[in-house]
């Protein structure tokens, strides 16, 4: 097996906490999950408790439970692929990193903003995940429709987006196209550890993975 013409292998997962051996990007959400605030505060209490370049915390959420005002206009921007799935999930969630200042709140490390951002959104997914829940990350959306629509000021971009709910039982996908349902039971695999970690020199695999 290969990706982008580098040799994969399947999932070991023996070695990683529950948390993330059973993480997966799901596509297919139990439509009857409802998220309450309690869940979802703590979902962000994650976020908020990340770290971060000098305490900047240069992150913003945009945050939409289905059947709400601001799910549905957020689902008015997704892409035609990324509708057909994401509405089912109990929330979709748009991510923002700061890249300016402003008046109200300096940033002295906007270099790092969106790497802080996606560690921020790392420990949404392990908090998620701790709770039963699954999240799944896109980017398949209009960007500038959504910063738009929410009014979003121009020192802010908006980022990617999040599916966050609970995954659907085992014929979940019977309304879901083929071509989705295909793509959702993909075995998982990853590059082995010695195509990216290296020593001495990048390209020379680190001499401890023997």
């Amino acid at each position: 097996m290969t990706a982008g013409g580098r040799p994969v292998e399947p999932a070991q997962p023996g070695v990683l906490t529950p948390l993330l051996r059973d993480r997966e990007s799901v596509f297919v959400y139990d439509r009857g999950h409802v998220l309450g605030p309690e869940a979802l505060r703590a979902i962000l209490e994650a976020a908020r408790w990340s770290p971060s370049a000098g305490n900047s915390q240069p992150w913003g959420f945009l945050v939409g439970l289905r059947g709400d005002d601001t799910h549905a206009a957020m689902v008015e921007t997704l892409s035609s692929a990324n509708r057909v799935w994401a509405p089912s999930a109990s929330a979709v969630i748009f991510t923002l990193h700061q890249v300016a200042t402003d008046e109200d709140h300096e940033i002295a490390y906007s270099d790092y903003a969106m790497f802080d951002l996606g560690q921020a959104v790392a420990h949404i997914t392990v908090q998620a995940r701790s709770m039963g829940m699954q999240v799944r990350q896109f980017g398949g959306f209009d960007h500038r429709a959504a910063a738009e629509r929410f009014a979003v000021p121009p020192h802010w971009a908006v980022t990617t987006g999040i599916a966050l709910g609970l995954p659907a039982g085992p014929d979940g996908d019977a309304e879901m196209p083929e071509w989705l349902r295909a793509r959702a039971r993909l075995p998982r695999s990853r590059l082995p550890l010695e195509a990216f970690v290296h020593s001495g020199k990048f390209g020379h695999a680190a001499d401890f993975l023997g």
